[in-house]
């Protein structure tokens, strides 16, 4: 009888931690998210007031004004659009393709791309920088789109054939012989029958790829010399004066530079997570 009463106990205490430890985790990772925004709303001076209050009673949209205001700044966030979307799309496009081959058919040297795919995953970008920056020049695409969007699909591409083949790997061949044997194609398996069932997995793959262009700093700095060609991210480095620091205006651009992510993540919550989930069982 005691050891019937004792496992409802743990049971609860074991509950009552992993609560606890959520609570804790979403404190610590939503209060610097939260500083953030409240603080685009104050001045330079109130962002450093003591003791610090999260909201001022001079509450202001001066810094979404000045930065919305600002050719420049909309430039940016045009570029990262830009960027972000087609980087996203011929991900899709190519990692689609990619991954339906691999996990249909049979080729020469189909190991050695899976091991070259992984190397590429495995290596830091930044031992690429040097490499990159040389044949982006060489190419003579260096300040120019194509330069950031063939440099991002080298990263992102990877991850997307990973996971769009252990994608396929789910759904059963017998679909493909039923849609072969009335006549169809291979295209015609892929686009009108695999695609739409692995929907989850393109959604999973698009967001992450969006992210990861989105966000991405080193390879913009490095691969663009003009401000017109400059995304988010340097446009926030760029508020940092010799003299100066533009904090609200910065925090600002943060937080919208942080929307676009935000509802992207939203919209697609349900799809990303049965799209990562399915694509990590097989690989």
């Amino acid at each position: 009888m005691s050891k019937m009463m004792a496992r409802p106990t743990r049971t609860g205490l074991t509950k009552a931690l992993v609560f606890i430890g959520l609570i804790l985790g979403a404190l610590f990772a939503g209060l610097p998210v939260l500083w953030m925004f409240a603080s685009s709303f104050k001045s330079n001076t109130e962002i450093f007031a003591y003791p610090p209050r999260l909201v001022d009673s001079s509450f202001s949209f001066t810094a979404y004004t000045t930065v919305l205001g600002d050719p420049q700044q909309r430039r940016f966030f045009f570029n990262s659009y830009l960027i972000s979307g087609l980087v996203t799309l011929f991900t899709l496009i190519v990692g689609t393709l990619a991954g339906y081959s691999f996990s249909r058919y049979d080729f020469k040297f189909k190991r050695f791309l899976n091991l070259v795919i992984i190397g590429v995953q495995s290596v830091p970008p930044i031992t690429l920088m040097i490499p990159y920056f040389g044949l982006i020049v060489w190419l003579q695409l260096y300040n120019s789109y194509g330069a950031l969007i063939l440099t991002y699909m080298v990263f992102t591409l990877p991850y997307a054939i990973i996971m769009m083949t252990g994608y396929f790997n789910t759904l059963p061949r017998e679909l493909d012989e039923a849609v072969m044997i009335d006549g169809g194609s291979s295209f015609v398996v892929l686009w009108k029958i695999l695609v739409p069932i692995s929907l989850p997995g393109i959604v999973s793959v698009g967001v992450y790829t969006f992210m990861l262009a989105w966000n991405e700093f080193l390879f913009a700095l490095t691969l663009t010399k003009t401000n017109d060609m400059r995304t988010v991210p340097i446009g926030i480095q760029l508020l940092m004066g010799q003299h100066s620091f533009e904090w609200n205006q910065m925090l600002a651009m943060s937080v919208l530079g942080s929307l676009p992510v935000l509802i992207l993540f939203l919209v697609s919550q349900r799809y990303f997570i049965a799209g990562m989930a399915a694509g990590s069982i097989k690989g």
